[in-house]
């Protein structure tokens, strides 16, 4: 079993199972295959995609926010991760 060892990694190989999940959905589409089928198929692009995001995420809060907290960006960081959340819902 594959084992991304990095961050970086971790993201690519997550956008890589979505690139073959999407491509899996246009095929199923191009193939007038059933509905249902094709929701199930494109949730999991959506899922696969929900974990990059975490994973980018993730490494951000862990590098870029902690310097610039320590730069004293605190305001300017945190509104920039609300905006993220904000535009979310």
């Amino acid at each position: 079993m594959y084992r991304p060892k990095d961050t970086q990694e971790r993201i690519l190989h997550r956008l890589k199972i979505a690139q073959g999940h999407l491509k899996k959905v246009l095929k199923m589409v191009e193939g007038n295959e059933y509905c249902i089928d094709v929701i199930h198929q494109s949730q999991a692009v959506q899922r696969a995609l929900e974990e990059v995001d975490s994973l980018v995420l993730e490494n951000h809060l862990k590098t870029c926010v902690v310097n610039h907290i320590r730069e004293g960006k605190v305001k300017t960081t945190t509104d920039e991760i609300m905006k993220v959340f904000k535009r979310v819902q």
